[in-house]
């Protein structure tokens, strides 16, 4: 992979890159949980009302990372208060994984969350997405007590940035 690169940007939610991503993550999450892929349908009624908006500043950002300039992954983050930040809809596409890119994407958005005022970052996850509880693992997160609650949510973890 030499001369490979990935790169990360603080992105619109509604660019057409944003938009193709979250809709991959949400078909991606909704279909693993349903045992069969989610519909174009199920995709939009998921996405509508999903509180996307509030990841720009001061409230959050969105990222964008690209491999070699093809758009590959996303995620966010979201204030919770004035010292937590909600790490949310971190994904990437399955051709693009195991590049290094998941690790990279959490330090970008790690960082984001600390030029929003973070100091510590926090997130819900299910006992199902286990690619992604064992990225968390890896990079430091640990289970914490629950701190909302969600037919979609099994387990929570928490860092000190």
């Amino acid at each position: 992979m030499a001369g490979m690169t990935w790169n990360f940007s603080a992105e619109r939610v509604d660019t057409p890159d944003a938009t193709a991503l979250r809709r991959d993550y949400y078909g991606d999450v909704a279909g693993r949980y349903w045992k069969r892929p989610a519909t174009e349908a199920e995709i939009d009624e998921g996405l509508d009302g999903d509180g996307v908006e509030l990841l720009t500043p001061p409230t959050g950002q969105f990222l964008v990372a690209r491999w070699e300039g093809e758009a590959a992954g996303c995620g966010g983050v979201l204030m919770l208060d004035e010292d937590r930040a909600e790490l949310t809809r971190v994904f990437l596409r399955h051709g693009f994984r195991g590049k290094g890119g998941a690790g990279e994407l959490l330090r970008h958005l790690e960082d984001a969350a600390r030029e929003l005022g973070a100091r510590r970052m926090v997130l819900n996850t299910r006992l199902d997405l286990v690619e992604a509880r064992a990225l968390y693992a890896r990079h430091g997160y640990a289970e914490i007590p629950a701190y909302c609650t969600g037919p979609y949510m099994d387990v929570w973890y928490g860092k000190e940035l």
